[in-house]
């Protein structure tokens, strides 16, 4: 079966037939807003935990999706839950044609976004400062040995791309191994995020490179924790994504579908995103 059959077969499961063929791997909830929750909370308690057990947090964290964090937040300063142990690798950040991250005051900024609502935590609970790592061209091939010495990622948490990239790892022969890099993106991710960024579709101004940790850092990690939901008003455009990051087979061309060799992996989402789309393409003949 080529990868076209495989996602027409897909997209025709129900719901109900799409978690019972994921063996547990998938958890449905009812809307975009339980799923926001799940995801903070899940962060909280991990922490939490941690704390309890005077261990420090290594994880890597995406700036999409970004809902969760303003909850995360409030848990964190409702609860006393200290970050002072902990340590964030976000997954990537935009870079300017010479591949140097842009500015903190670029609207598109990943840094700046995390920067501004975690400012809300307090002092005396807030991470530090060295402890927020970003992707940049400064640090980018120091990014694995940062990674080692924090004692590995305990748990990556992510969205998934509308061709399966996690973090700015796009589809490549060999993506599976590769580490922290300067990478192109290319016209699907630029597309999407023009939709979803206020820019107008300004596809000539968007940033066309970006600095990301590789899949050796994602899938080197114990556990994997993905949040995949149609985040556009309607547009239907995770449900094929979601579909392979649980039941597609693992190969380069959705590098999402390699976690389905890794031992401790979760795909979450919401009932919209796990339904069947209103129309099943079939696929083309092979030529």
């Amino acid at each position: 079966m080529n990868r076209g059959e495989e996602i027409s077969k897909l997209l025709g499961l129900t719901p109900e037939e799409l978690v019972k063929e994921s063996s547990g791997h998938l958890l449905v909830l009812d809307t975009l807003d339980e799923l926001h929750k799940h995801f903070a909370r899940s962060l909280a308690d991990e922490i939490k935990k941690n704390n309890q057990h005077r261990k420090p947090t290594a994880l890597i964290l995406p700036y999409g999706p970004v809902p969760q964090y303003p909850i995360f937040v409030k848990h964190v300063n409702e609860e006393k839950i200290s970050l002072k142990s902990c340590t964030f690798f976000f997954m990537d950040e935009y870079a300017d044609d010479n591949g140097i991250e842009i500015s903190k005051t670029h609207h598109l900024s990943f840094q700046r976004g995390v920067e501004e609502i975690f400012s809300a935590i307090g002092p005396r609970l807030a991470i530090p400062e060295e402890h927020l790592v970003f992707p940049s061209s400064k640090n980018i091939y120091l990014l694995k040995e940062m990674i080692e010495k924090a004692g590995g990622i305990q748990t990556c948490y992510g969205g998934i791309g509308i061709h399966g990239h996690l973090a700015f790892n796009e589809p490549e022969p060999g993506v599976k191994w590769t580490d922290p890099r300067l990478v192109y993106l290319n016209n699907f991710t630029v597309t999407m995020n023009c939709i979803r960024e206020g820019v107008g579709g300004d596809l000539i101004n968007f940033p066309r490179k970006a600095l990301t940790i590789g899949m050796n850092q994602i899938l080197g990690s114990k556990r994997i924790r993905l949040y995949c939901r149609n985040d556009v008003p309607g547009l239907d455009w995770a449900n094929t994504v979601l579909r392979l990051a649980v039941l597609g087979s693992p190969d380069d061309d959705y590098p999402v579908t390699h976690i389905r060799n890794h031992s401790d992996w979760l795909v979450i989402t919401d009932r919209n995103t796990a339904s069947t789309p209103k129309h099943v393409l079939e696929s083309f003949p092979q030529v």
